[in-house]
């Protein structure tokens, strides 16, 4: 679905407090972007924040930066974000969010960036075979999470195909696949917080796949 341009998205970004406008500056230096020595964890692909919302509050100890690759997204992503923290009495000191093409992460993150955690939630499946290098989890991409990559990536679709060939990508890739399901909402896995997406396959009856990986060493 094509995103009608919103001029004014751009101008509300860039007078959020917790936007960054040039992430190439930060590479190497994002701990000292948060300077408070708590563990930063990644979303690629944030879409309109409803998953965001949720992990600044359930998860609070942590430094949390929302990408996404589209300004008329991520204004969005921005407003669920500050309902949440208004909701809760919280301060944006540990969030950030970001306008970032993702095929290009290598440039925006180096091996000092220690990131612990990537969230990948209902990418683009992008399954014609021209399409495939787009992916989030095509080998192209793991290959550069990898040298900031310090702890896990957690991966969720609806989409067999993606989901089945991605196994591949992880294996082919140097990762390991600690936990696996195909059907997330009957696994017993406990920390899963529902994105938007995610409700809505649910309802027209699709089972939720979901890994955990990490560098294989």
């Amino acid at each position: 679905m094509r995103i009608r341009c919103k001029p004014w998205a751009r101008p509300e970004l860039e007078a959020c407090p917790f936007f960054i406008s040039d992430p190439k500056a930060n590479k190497n230096h994002w701990n000292e972007v948060f300077n408070n020595g708590k563990p930063i964890w990644l979303e690629l692909g944030c879409g309109k924040g409803g998953f965001a919302s949720q992990a600044i509050i359930h998860w609070q100890d942590v430094n949390y930066i929302a990408i996404d690759i589209k300004n008329e997204m991520l204004v969005l992503a921005k407003r669920k974000i500050e309902q949440a923290l208004k909701e809760n009495n919280l301060t944006a000191e540990q969030v950030r969010v970001m306008i970032y093409n993702i095929s290009y992460m290598a440039e925006a993150f180096g091996e000092q960036d220690a990131i612990d955690r990537i969230f990948i939630n209902f990418c683009n499946p992008w399954n014609k075979s021209k399409h495939k290098k787009r992916r989030l989890t095509h080998s192209r991409q793991l290959i550069q999470y990898k040298p900031f990559l310090k702890g896990e990536l957690w991966f969720k679709t609806d989409d067999d195909q993606l989901f089945e060939e991605s196994l591949e990508y992880f294996e082919e890739s140097g990762f390991e696949i600690t936990y696996l399901t195909r059907d997330l909402h009957n696994s017993g896995f406990a920390e899963n917080l529902e994105t938007e997406h995610e409700k809505m396959f649910t309802e027209e009856g699709k089972n939720i796949k979901f890994l955990i990986a990490k560098v294989r060493t």
